[in-house]
């Protein structure tokens, strides 16, 4: 089965792949994305692989006849992609030259601007889940690709946020949130000439860093060479940062909000950025999101985002020196 069931309590769509089921755990001693897989190139540096379990599709069958007046269904219309960042079976996003990111980058702004062009699509989000607390199934790094039909509740929210803000204020939202956190400085991790690294003043996780363009532009096709450069540099910094938080592997999700596609024009109003949201609060103690969170969306942070930016900051430090790049 694989349909969008409308869930009248929140006007939001709800994917149902029970496809998904079906999914390889951790394969030992076989990796489809490696080369020699048969399933991949023999030699790549980045590949876009179609997701062999998606939730979304282009031609997806019909919803099961349940459906009334009230439980609406639709079809799954859309597209699921699986970015893979190397050939390498373990080499993580920190563990790449910024060359190598750049061709992941572009990768991704050759997705979105394909997959924008199928009218049906209203947004692209390209996204990553690193480590097994994140549920993650298949360890070769890679990252995905949704392109969804409707417009999920939480950009929605945001989107409209930011508007609004544009409407009482005349700015931007995100260009606000930079000059906030540039001022008061404590918060920022990391900055280059195109991009912040901060932790949010609002954010929900202790290490929940956003990496914010300091031009406002929308998506990813509005960068130049020189901030897809400065993007992925910043990319690789954030995440050697996380590793060096704990001294393991550091688990994120990472997502990449952009505009809308096929919809309004946001472009005055809106701010290309990225969020991680990871699930560590110190080396063996996760964050969890639990009732409060999940029922109310009331997200509780257990951790003042003053107190653990500076541990962010020393740890980006420590990724500097293992990296020569700092004495």
């Amino acid at each position: 089965m694989a349909e969008l069931r409308y869930n009248p309590l929140l006007r939001d769509w709800i994917m149902v792949a029970s496809n998904r089921q079906n999914r390889p755990h951790m394969p030992k001693g076989y990796c489809p994305f490696c080369p020699g897989s048969g399933k991949v190139p023999d030699e790549y540096d980045v590949h876009m692989y179609e997701n062999d379990f998606p939730a979304l599709s282009p031609n997806p069958p019909e919803p099961d006849p349940v459906a009334t007046s009230l439980y609406k269904a639709e079809k799954s219309y859309g597209k699921c992609e699986v970015v893979l960042y190397s050939p390498d079976h373990t080499k993580t996003l920190p563990e790449l030259s910024v060359p190598h990111i750049g061709k992941l980058i572009d990768l991704w702004t050759e997705r979105f601007t394909e997959l924008s062009k199928d009218p049906r699509h209203q947004y692209v989000m390209i996204f990553e889940n690193r480590g097994e607390e994140c549920g993650v199934t298949m360890p070769h790094p890679h990252g995905q690709i949704y392109a969804y039909s409707h417009m999920p509740l939480k950009l929605k929210t945001e989107l409209a946020s930011c508007k609004l803000h544009h409407e009482e204020n005349g700015t931007c939202l995100f260009c606000d949130m930079n000059r906030e956190e540039a001022a008061f400085r404590q918060r920022v991790i990391i900055e280059n000439d195109h991009f912040l690294c901060y932790l949010p003043y609002f954010t929900d996780y202790p290490y929940g860093v956003f990496i914010v363009s300091k031009r406002h532009m929308t998506a990813l096709p509005d960068f130049t060479p020189e901030e897809k450069t400065a993007l992925a540099e910043i990319l690789r910094d954030t995440t050697g940062a996380m590793d060096q938080l704990f001294d393991k592997l550091f688990p994120y999700m990472m997502v990449i909000h952009q505009r809308p596609v096929n919809g309004d024009d946001a472009e005055s109003y809106y701010h290309f950025h990225i969020e991680f949201y990871p699930p560590l609060r110190d080396k063996d103690k996760m964050k969890w999101y639990a009732s409060s969170e999940m029922g109310a969306w009331a997200a509780a942070n257990p951790m003042a985002v003053e107190e653990t930016a500076p541990n962010m900051r020393e740890a980006y430090e420590r990724f500097l020196r293992k990296d020569g790049r700092l004495q």
